[in-house]
């Protein structure tokens, strides 16, 4: 149902490019510590690449719930969108994404090589671009956990166990450097 709102350009899923920095991107992905904490990523449907130019828009749309891999059998549920953007904010004018939550509406435009997450049941759009133009890639993930709520426990449980583990690193280097200076 969302590509009755879609008012963009999008290269091939099978473009040799689009595989190439598709794979470029999971590959990032993979090593990265804060998006697995956060997204907990059972699959990742392959990222797609998108051109907004001036007056091109996404309308107000909720994700489909699971999405086909071009090519295959393979469904993936999508629990996460995430947005991943490609031109920096002064490249181009308008091109917000406005995700809307129970919390109300929130504007994003991200610098480049920033992505964001959030829940693909979310209402969303990307705002008319009005000048330049704008470059994102778009993707969805299957989580291990499927709840937003859950989902959200256990990235707040994981952040915090990360932080008093630097936070015990610290203090241990601190106590090591003062009784070193001691003797």
């Amino acid at each position: 149902m969302s590509a009755r709102a879609k008012y963009n350009m999008q290269v091939g899923a099978d473009h040799p490019v689009a595989r190439e920095l598709a794979n470029m991107i999971l590959g990032a992905l993979e090593n990265n510590l804060h998006f697995v904490s956060a997204a907990l990523p059972f699959k990742i449907f392959p990222p797609l690449f998108n051109r907004y130019e001036a007056g091109q828009s996404f309308g107000n749309h909720i994700d489909s719930a699971t999405r086909q891999v071009s090519g295959t059998f393979d469904r993936v549920r999508t629990d996460v969108s995430a947005t991943l953007f490609l031109a920096s904010p002064g490249q181009y004018d308008g091109g917000e994404l406005l995700i809307e939550d129970t919390y109300g509406v929130h504007k994003v435009k991200l610098p480049a090589v920033d992505l964001i997450l959030y829940p693909a049941g979310s209402l969303h759009q990307v705002t008319p671009v009005t000048s330049g133009v704008r470059l994102a890639s778009s993707f969805w993930i299957q989580s291990i956990v499927r709840g937003d709520g859950a989902r959200t426990l256990l990235f707040d449980l994981d952040t915090a166990i990360q932080q008093t583990g630097r936070d015990v690193f610290e203090s241990s280097c601190r106590a090591a450097t003062q009784q070193a200076t001691i003797i």
